[in-house]
């Protein structure tokens, strides 16, 4: 009688060698990220899913062919496939020379409201404020609230993003709540 063999899952640094001698075993990597990737990319893109499926697929591209530079540094993959991205849709931009928008949930608006006020009680017109102030952020600001607060990344994994150091990335963050809660407290 046979037995059918077990089959033992790759864990991510064994899928990445096996990646980095033949590009056939790139899929699982992508298949593992391109959501979170895609989600990154769409809502940089203000919903455009058209754009944000080409650049995506330009990313994955980019780090499949690129997939031997990659050194794990104890971060995750994710992060290298993130900054890729983040270079892909500033490529884009400069390419279009266009302004973007993101979707943003009141969750996530509340989430930045606490990280930075010491209140906790807003209502529809702080919202709205922050919206503003948010919109009135530079870019590399906004890139910085999105990858916190929208994508909820780490400050780890924003870090490896900006190849800055964890504690620079924590205090380049909480520096812009500052001027956030600033900017909050001068309009109200």
């Amino acid at each position: 009688m046979f037995k059918k063999k077990k089959h033992h899952p790759l864990n991510e640094a064994q899928q990445i060698d096996l990646a980095k001698k033949d590009h056939r075993y790139f899929g699982p990597l992508y298949e593992t990220y391109f959501e979170q990737i895609f989600r990154f990319i769409f809502k940089r893109l203000g919903g455009n899913e058209e754009a944000a499926g080409d650049l995506v697929q330009q990313c994955f591209m980019k780090a499949m062919a690129n997939i031997h530079k990659y050194e794990d540094r104890g971060l995750p993959f994710s992060a290298w496939l993130y900054r890729i991205a983040q270079n892909e849709v500033n490529m884009f931009f400069r390419s279009q020379k266009k302004n973007y928008s993101v979707e943003i949930s009141d969750r996530q608006l509340y989430a930045i409201l606490e990280e930075g006020n010491e209140n906790t009680s807003f209502q529809q017109e702080d919202l709205d404020q922050l919206i503003e102030i948010i919109n009135n952020l530079e870019e590399t600001q906004a890139d910085l609230i999105e990858l916190r607060f929208f994508q909820q990344l780490s400050f780890k994994e924003i870090a490896d993003i900006y190849q800055i150091s964890e504690a620079n990335a924590k205090m380049k963050i909480y520096r812009l709540l500052e001027k956030i809660n600033k900017n909050w407290k001068r309009e109200s």
